[in-house]
């Protein structure tokens, strides 16, 4: 079984965080962040992201 990267676009505030530290995963688009490339980065980094996000709106979906 494996996990997807996602995020809660309702949550997003587009500090732009994400794109900043995993640019080949996350993007800004609309005022908001999306994943665009899910095996853009390492799992840890992504991780970082995770734990960064100021509003907890990035999360690991289990498949």
């Amino acid at each position: 079984m494996g996990r997807i990267v996602e995020i809660d676009r309702e949550a997003c505030i587009a500090c732009g965080l994400c794109a900043s530290v995993a640019p080949q995963v996350f993007r800004l688009e609309g005022g908001v962040a999306v994943v665009y490339n899910q095996q853009g980065d390492s799992g840890e980094t992504i991780q970082q992201c995770i734990d960064g996000c100021p509003v907890a709106a990035i999360y690991w979906k289990e498949l």
